[in-house]
């Protein structure tokens, strides 16, 4: 077996932009000459590798030829420079439902799509009832494909690919569709194919679903890499290079609400100094350093600070309520200053968030959500997933 699942050397990819037609042979004969075009490279001298069990994200903006460079893997597209080595058995889930008969049931098109991803009739058929289950289409199974909903294709779809049980598995932007029910269902079947230790590279442009599913991550613009490094890191040059529109989603109305009596009018995050910082060291002391104001004296109001994840997972939310010295009241300009002696985040980014109440929080004054993005950089540290938990090994030997 190979040292890698992937191996992409060199890898470039032509496509002919026609600014004409020629729509007949006639036409063709009468210019003297073909159609005029020029080349688009969707993909240029990209070189990387993929080591068996790991799981790669791919990220960039459209038209950077993120699905291109799938199509490629996938065979759709032959590279016109470079080349593309596959060790082991290969399924993509790229447009699901794409291989369907319209006129056939859903049972008939579970035969003909397995078909074509590679199951044998006697595979699909020991899957069968499985595969119905997961899609939630034992109702409407025998139904003609042109019945259902684009949603019901898409599950079915994704159900049958999933069922494929391939050492290698391509993702492209396809966990974000479906009901919320069906995306976690999917989310977890992805999330079982990694523990399981098979080969998975994923497209997509939600960064909190790549930061969680992904260690490493390929960042490609306009078909070129413009980096590779560990999930955090290349997500966060990536969102740092969109800094515009990062401030204008976080200043947008839908990120505040609330009836305006009290007011949040900064939110920081300080190191031991002092100093206001956007990058985190795991286990650093830092503080939260909250300026706020109200019209009108509020008796016993209510602070709440909550860290998130860029996915929408909150990893951690406390309050003035637990505090030893609770807000008696709150008249004018005041500052709140919340102080973790040791940040317990590992890598990756997050999102904070504040929100200050009455005193049974049920009427929120001012909710600022997301409203300062930081990053958490681990150091000495081998821990994988959100938390840097304390915790020692004891080794006793058994002797015989």
């Amino acid at each position: 077996m190979s040292n890698h699942a992937i191996s992409v050397n060199a890898l470039s990819k032509n496509f002919r932009l026609y600014h004409e037609r020629n729509r007949y042979i006639k036409a063709a004969m009468l210019r003297g000459r073909r159609a005029k075009y020029e080349e688009f490279w969707a993909l240029s001298e990209v070189s990387f590798d993929v080591a068996h069990g790991a799981t790669l994200g791919i990220i960039g903006s459209n038209g950077s030829g993120k699905t291109t460079m799938l199509k490629c893997l996938t065979g759709i597209y032959s590279p016109d420079k470079g080349s593309i080595s596959i060790d082991g058995k290969l399924a993509a889930l790229l447009e699901l439902g794409a291989g369907f008969h319209p006129e056939l049931t859903g049972s008939e098109n579970i035969f003909l799509n397995g078909a074509i991803l590679g199951m044998s009739k006697r595979d699909i058929q020991t899957k069968f009832s499985s595969i119905v289950e997961f899609a939630g289409l034992e109702k409407f199974i025998d139904t003609p494909v042109k019945n259902f909903s684009s949603g019901m294709v898409v599950r079915l779809g994704f159900s049958i690919a999933s069922h494929v049980e391939p050492e290698i598995l391509l993702i492209d932007e396809i966990l974000s569709v479906g009901d919320q029910e069906f995306q976690q269902k999917s989310s977890q079947k992805i999330e079982q194919f990694r523990r399981e230790g098979r080969t998975i590279v994923v497209v997509s442009h939600s960064l909190g679903l790549v930061q969680q599913l992904c260690k490493e991550v390929i960042w490609l613009d306009k078909g070129r890499i413009k980096q590779r490094g560990s999930a955090a890191e290349v997500i966060a040059a990536y969102t740092g290079g969109n800094t515009a529109q990062t401030t204008h989603r976080n200043e947008a109305p839908a990120n505040r609400r609330g009836t305006g009596d009290a007011r949040i009018n900064s939110i920081e995050l300080l190191n031991r100094d002092g100093t206001a910082i956007q990058t985190v060291e795991s286990m650093q002391e830092i503080a939260i350093r909250i300026e706020l104001s109200a019209h009108a004296r509020i008796e016993s109001p209510i602070l709440q600070v909550q860290i998130s994840r860029l996915n929408g997972d909150v990893i951690w939310s406390t309050s003035t309520r637990r505090a030893t010295n609770t807000i008696k009241a709150l008249e004018g300009a005041a500052t709140a200053t919340l102080k973790i002696d040791s940040l317990r985040l590992l890598e990756g980014n997050y999102f904070l968030s504040a929100t200050v109440t009455d005193s049974t929080g049920s009427t929120e004054f001012d909710h600022c959500q997301n409203w300062l993005q930081f990053n958490v950089r681990k150091t000495n540290l081998s821990d994988d997933g959100v938390l840097a938990l304390e915790s020692t090994w004891h080794l006793e030997r058994h002797h015989r």
